[in-house]
């Protein structure tokens, strides 16, 4: 059952980043500036997570342990995500949302790939079979499809 509601919620979360989209690009068209609409998107998510982070720490009577990640861990998150968002809000309104979502898929496919491969972070190391190169290559396929028509 939980399997399910795993499923559920990652396909919730796709969808927000989906709508994540036209939103932040309609902030930069407001704004003038993609990264200032990037940046108040990450703004925004940081101030409600920390108050959720904040809550949560004083709900459950936990303490967080702020030396035990390496330091670069603490802004690579950010900083990937920073460029996602930037990268999005500028594409948006350039190749639409459809096909924006299909290469966001397609490239997190492929990178996923690579990082199952080589294990990065501790991540279990699958092999990169045929069945998964027919797979990537049937994703992308989609993914020109959706721009192209």
């Amino acid at each position: 059952m939980m399997g399910v509601v795993w499923s559920l919620l990652g396909i919730l979360s796709g969808a927000f980043i989906a709508i994540q989209a036209p939103i932040n690009s309609q902030l930069a068209r407001g704004l003038g500036l993609p990264v200032a609409a990037a940046a108040f998107s990450f703004l925004s998510g940081a101030v409600v997570l920390g108050i959720i982070s904040v809550t949560v720490v004083k709900l459950q009577g936990i303490t967080l342990d702020w030396k035990a990640p390496a330091p670069w861990l603490f802004v690579a998150g950010g900083m990937l995500g920073g460029f996602y968002v930037t990268l999005s809000t500028i594409l948006t309104p350039r190749i639409g949302a459809a096909a924006l979502m299909a290469f966001l898929v397609a490239g997190q496919l492929l990178a996923g790939m690579l990082i199952d491969r080589i294990g990065f972070l501790g991540v279990a190391v699958r092999e990169i079979s045929l069945g998964r190169v027919a797979g990537a290559v049937l994703l992308l396929a989609g993914a020109l499809l959706v721009r192209l028509y």
